[in-house]
Formats: C-alpha cells, sequence, structure tokens
C-alpha cells in the first residue's frame, strides 16, 4: 500500500508534504523545474515507504493510502504513477 496525492491538491501544490517526506518521494519540489508546469504534486510508489508523515501535513487533505482513497477519485493512483514513467 501506497499514498496517492489526489483533486484537493490541484492548483494548490502545498509543499508542507514534501518538507516531512523522509525519503523524497513527493515531486516536484519548488527548486525542480517541472514545479511551475505541474497541476499538482506525485507521490512516487516505488520509493514511498508507507511512513504517513505526509497525510496530516497537507492542509488541503489530498493525501491518501490507496485503501482510503475516495471513489471518485482512485484514478489519481495511476496518475500519480505515471508522473515517475
Amino acid at each position: 500500500m501506497t499514498y496517492v496525492i489526489a483533486e484537493p491538491c490541484i492548483g494548490t501544490k502545498d509543499t508542507a508534504c514534501v518538507d516531512v517526506c523522509p525519503v523524497d518521494c513527493i515531486h516536484p519540489r519548488k527548486d525542480e523545474e517541472a514545479y511551475e508546469a505541474a497541476e499538482l504534486l506525485y507521490i512516487n510508489p516505488d520509493e514511498c515507504i508507507d511512513c504517513g508523515a505526509c497525510e496530516p501535513a497537507c492542509p488541503v487533505q489530498a493525501i491518501f493510502t490507496e485503501d482510503d482513497l475516495p471513489e471518485q477519485w482512485r484514478h489519481f493512483t495511476q496518475i500519480n504513477a505515471d508522473y515517475f514513467k
């Protein structure tokens, strides 16, 4: 199980989650070229260690475990994974 960033992040891109991630699996960071063009932030499912530090740090409650992801946002699991391909 991994964490997924969903729709509430669109247009917000608050990087509090990036700051608390111990394995740097949330991108793009503000210092990355892709940040300005990105619609939201993404969690790399291959690097996420499921620590959960990002979830309470998100001010717009956009981060969920795959199991807790609301049905209407299930497609964000693939959107997050595709960002890292």
